[in-house]
């Protein structure tokens, strides 16, 4: 892990998993980004094994020079989460991932935030409205301030790991002697 600290956790933060874990991996990602598709799986993978022992953290760092739809589909997590609560946020920050390469546009992101379980056009009319963009960017110049320059960046209880996330075994084992360790 490198000496980059990322800011702490608090109760703006998006979170699953007990605030007393022994481990908090924070994961700055882009809803739009390929890389953070492929972590998604390895994030689900790891609350799996680390259980109560870990708190998973997501915050938005949308690269909207080279993803189009990144800021939008950020925005309209949030919105999903103003208007039908944490349980819809993350059933919304899933439906992103998984359904990445169907397209991120405006109708899309309605019908997700649908699934999801929130107003679909609320959403949209909170996201053209630019509701929730000083939030996105408050995660987003975090990210800057802790070296993120990247996506998926991932820190675990304050600091950056640079190693290869995508083994889920590599980056559990690292957990857990982050967790045995009760750092």
């Amino acid at each position: 892990m490198s000496p980059h600290l990322v800011r702490a956790v608090d109760a703006t933060d998006h979170a699953l998993g007990p605030a007393d874990a022994p481990v908090t991996l924070v994961e700055y990602g882009d809803y739009e980004c390929p890389h953070c598709a492929r972590a998604h799986p390895v994030t689900v993978a790891l609350r799996a094994r680390l259980g109560d022992r870990m708190r998973f953290v997501f915050r938005n760092f949308p690269l909207g020079e080279i993803h189009r739809h990144a800021e939008h589909a950020a925005q309209a997590a949030e919105a999903v989460a103003a208007l039908a609560g944490e349980a819809a946020f993350w059933a919304m920050h899933d439906r992103l991932f998984e359904h990445q390469g169907e397209g991120l546009g405006d109708h899309a992101l309605a019908a997700h935030a649908t699934a999801a379980g929130a107003d679909g056009t609320a959403v949209l009319d909170a996201v053209r409205a630019g509701t929730h963009a000083a939030r996105v960017r408050a995660d987003f110049m975090g990210g800057v301030r802790s070296g993120v320059n990247g996506t998926p960046t991932f820190f675990v209880n304050g600091q950056r790991v640079d190693g290869d996330w995508s083994d889920v075994a590599a980056f559990g084992a690292l957990l857990e002697d982050v967790a045995a360790a009760g750092r």
